[in-house]
């Protein structure tokens, strides 16, 4: 009896073992958020790349996943993101994280569909971000873009082609280092290009090209201590008046290109040798010059912090977009931001910038984890980038533009006036000759007023 009652026991053990083995635990969902990002492409991308590192650990250990669902522009995303939340037919569901500028949050219907980041972190937190990136994001008091990497205005060079000029100018990098003294250059470069071939007159070559004379003038005017912007207009002072005139000079006697597209265009054709242009365009720098006659040059880039006007302030635009997150649920905003957090930690972020051309966002991470990076990276063209990041940063303000609902109107109407006004001048001046210099740029500067001024 006692043997019959062992068995009995022994096989009701085992079949509860059984039972038990056959019950898994179920286990925890990990909370899915989803991005829209510019970062490259969808196969290669450097934020990809940071994304699956922070879901095979942070991402992992806290449950959360974050997947990459549009790797697209700031244009398309802003497009994107406006049908989105017009409620379009056809139109994608918002995903959690978005890259915009601040004009894509205006233009929103109802910029609470996002999420105010000072209700995730603390004033302790946001202290460690250069004030002027967060001072951007702040739209109608409300902290709704975040940065994560940004970009300034960087002065690029063609070294080589600059080193022999110098040599039989005694023109130096440092004399590029004002405003005055830049156009200046581009005067005595235009005059020694000209004089190589003294059969061929007028045929001088443009040493500098600027991407956005927008910048040039709202940013010089503000460093001269004047506002660029009056309500939703834009005013034409003694500061534009003093920042018109060196440039002006400059390209009427044809040291500054004019043509339309990019400056990386007419540094890869040998039409200039200087430029100033986004710090993120380094990535489309050629080190090869292709000239007219398909002759090559190999050449070195080097980055130098922007001019400045000699009697200004050192102000420097900054640029570059930022991640909103959506509202929806408690665990998938705290999902979005933590993933935040992590992207911006000063290891982490310096080493997203350095693959994309970026600046970092914190102090720390300019002033610990950015020289030691600068030390590992193999191209002397980025090495040099990020050493003039680094002076930017130590000895200019950050200039941030005004967010006005005009802005982009105003920038494109004043792009396209001052280079056909210039354009205009420097035919004139061919035309005229030498002596007709400074009344051609009176002429120009006052047409071009009044072409505004409409």
């Amino acid at each position: 009896m006692k043997r019959r009652n062992c068995i009995f026991l022994l096989i009701a053990v085992l079949l509860f073992c059984v039972g038990c083995s056959g019950t898994a635990k179920p286990e925890e969902t990990p909370t899915t958020i989803t991005v829209w990002h510019v970062y490259g492409g969808q196969a290669d991308s450097p934020l990809n790349d940071l994304i699956d590192q922070f879901n095979q650990t942070v991402g992992k250990e806290k449950q959360i996943n974050v997947q990459v669902t549009s790797v697209s522009n700031t244009n398309t995303i802003h497009e994107l993101v406006l049908s989105s939340a017009n409620g379009e037919p056809g139109a994608s569901e918002l995903p959690d994280l978005f890259i915009s500028y601040p004009k894509t949050v205006m233009a929103l219907p109802d910029d609470s569909i996002l999420v105010d980041y000072r209700d995730y972190f603390s004033e302790e937190e946001l202290s460690a971000f250069l004030p002027a990136f967060v001072e951007e994001g702040t739209v109608d008091n409300r902290l709704v873009i975040l940065p994560v990497a940004k970009s300034t205005e960087i002065m690029f060079i063609n070294k080589p082609i600059f080193d022999r000029f110098s040599q039989a100018t005694g023109v130096t990098l440092e004399d590029l280092n004002t405003w005055e003294g830049l156009f200046q250059a581009a005067e005595i470069y235009a005059a020694w290009t000209d004089g190589q071939t003294p059969d061929i007159p007028g045929d001088a070559r443009s040493m500098f090209v600027h991407d956005y004379y927008f910048n040039y003038f709202q940013v010089g005017a503000k460093s001269l201590g004047e506002d660029f912007f009056q309500g939703n207009e834009l005013v034409f002072g003694p500061s534009f008046q003093t920042a018109w005139e060196p440039l002006a000079q400059a390209a009427i006697e044809g040291g500054v290109w004019l043509q339309g597209g990019y400056a990386t265009a007419s540094l890869r054709t040998g039409d200039s040798i200087v430029s100033v242009a986004s710090s993120a365009s380094i990535l489309y720098y050629s080190d090869v010059v292709t000239y007219p006659d398909n002759t090559s040059e190999d050449i070195t880039i080097i980055s130098r912090p922007c001019p400045v006007f000699e009697n200004g302030e050192k102000l420097v635009m900054q640029r570059g977009a930022g991640f909103c997150t959506v509202r929806s649920t408690p665990e998938r905003e705290r999902a979005a931001v933590t993933f935040l957090k992590w992207l911006t930690e000063p290891e982490h972020n310096v080493e997203f910038v350095t693959r994309t051309g970026y600046m970092p966002v914190t102090q720390t991470a300019f002033e610990n984890e950015l020289p030691k990076a600068i030390e590992g990276l193999e191209s002397p063209k980025y090495a040099s980038l990020y050493q003039a990041y680094l002076d930017t940063q130590a000895n200019y303000k950050f200039y941030v533009p005004p967010q006005l609902e005009t802005y982009l109107s105003l920038e494109t109407t004043l792009e396209n006036h001052v280079r056909a006004q210039l354009a205009l001048g420097r035919q004139d001046y061919l035309a005229a000759g030498e002596s007709g210099l400074e009344q051609i740029s009176a002429d120009r500067l006052q047409t071009f007023r009044e072409i505004m001024e409409r």
